[in-house]
């Protein structure tokens, strides 16, 4: 279970997916969709998850070259975990901000 997870489960893999859940993308839309995201890191980050068969690369042979990036069948089953775990994000990042600050108010109190 933790080969898996170690796979998958820094924030930029979790963000690669879900940004391509919904269709293949080309390397600086899916930057742009990634926020703080660096070009070196997306890079890594596309290899390692093509390197583990969640994600395929194709290039078209055109001048430039046109590469995309999508999820395999596989990447598209890990992607429907993954994206509840970001909606439940979503849904509750308010609550943790909160629970944060009145932690940390209290222990400089």
């Amino acid at each position: 279970m933790r080969e898996v997870l170690d796979l998958v489960g820094d924030s930029w893999s979790l963000l690669t997916i879900i940004n391509l859940q919904s269709g293949p993308r080309r390397f600086n839309v899916l930057r742009r969709m990634i926020q703080g995201i660096s070009q070196r890191m997306l890079t890594v980050t596309l290899r390692s998850l093509e390197r583990d068969g969640l994600v395929l690369r194709t290039v078209k042979p055109t001048s430039p070259p046109e590469v995309t990036y999508a999820l395999t069948d596989i990447g598209h089953s890990i992607a429907v975990p993954v994206g509840a775990l970001g909606e439940w994000a979503v849904t509750n990042r308010d609550h943790l901000r909160k629970a944060r600050a009145e932690f940390d108010a209290a222990k400089s109190e």
